[in-house]
């Protein structure tokens, strides 16, 4: 715990707080605790490496120490940090939103891959939570133009935060409401990661996701579909001809989110895509079917 002097060092330190994480059940207890040391250094992970034998100042041990009490009760990371890496920007996150996840890339990429050959392209995110979804898709799409709903005022926010930071302000539009409730005309897309889990199942999800993360981002109602019942049964109307839904799911669902898709008769199909674990991730439905996906 400490060296032969007294003193803690990086490399020491980092040691007894992977074992103590270990202790008190934290899934990456190495990785956050390099994590949370070189957000108090101001420095990337691989200082930490090179200078494992460098002494720590009271100051920097007392941040710490701090991050570490957070920690164990379950603090997630990126809300300690206050920000989040995704599709290469970083994004301000707090307890108002959604933390975003790697499996959302998904379908970021698959928006961008179709809007790419739209022209004049506009889409609209809806729950858009700290705006990762939408701010990256017109990060990757420069001639996009897009607009956001989310029904919480905090996420607003906390999302129209991150345009300015990303200098995509003037490119978006914010709006509070329920879905789609805020949205006139058309569009080329309609995006959105809705809540999913069955609320059944909520009180089994991790304790940093259950008592951290917004329920209102995260409940499903009784099997997970509500809100997909919602926006497959009024999205396609504001789709221009050529438009299509987006939608992220959980495990299991896509068939189900598919099939609510297909019962609304302005879709004409649906596609599946999996994310890199195999795991049906994504559903499009298409408000026309383009020659090559016949």
């Amino acid at each position: 715990m400490r060296d032969n002097n007294g003193i803690w060092t990086i490399g020491r330190i980092l040691k007894w707080t992977e074992n103590f994480f270990a202790q008190k059940g934290i899934e990456s207890p190495r990785l956050d605790a390099e994590v949370l040391l070189a957000h108090v250094l101001g420095r990337q992970r691989i200082h930490l490496y090179v200078h494992f034998d460098e002494p720590l100042e009271e100051g920097e041990l007392s941040a710490y120490r701090e991050l570490i009490k957070q920690r164990v009760q379950r603090q997630p990371v990126a809300y300690l940090l206050g920000e989040k890496e995704f599709m290469g920007l970083r994004f301000k996150v707090s307890p108002a939103v959604l933390i975003p996840r790697p499996e959302t890339e998904i379908l970021v990429q698959a928006a961008v891959e179709r809007l790419r050959k739209m022209q004049a392209a506009r889409f609209a995110d809806i729950g858009t939570g700290s705006g990762a979804i939408c701010l990256s898709v017109l990060e990757f799409v420069p001639e996009a133009v897009a607009e956001t709903v989310d029904i919480s005022t905090g996420a607003r926010a906390v999302a129209e935060e991150n345009a300015a930071a990303l200098g995509l302000a003037e490119r978006i539009t914010f709006h509070t409401g329920d879905l789609l409730a805020p949205l006139e005309g058309k569009f080329s897309a309609l995006l959105s990661n809705p809540p999913y889990i069955p609320d059944a199942e909520l009180d089994g999800l991790q304790p940093e996701v259950r008592c951290s993360e917004p329920h209102l981002a995260l409940a499903g109602g009784a099997d997970g579909l509500d809100f997909y019942r919602r926006l497959c049964a009024d999205g396609p109307a504001l789709l221009t001809e050529d438009g299509f839904l987006a939608f992220e799911v959980g495990q299991g669902q896509a068939g189900a989110v598919a099939a609510l898709a297909q019962a609304n008769p302005l879709i004409a199909g649906t596609e599946i895509i999996e994310d890199l674990a195999g795991l049906e991730r994504v559903v499009i439905a298409y408000r026309t079917v383009k020659e090559s996906r016949q």
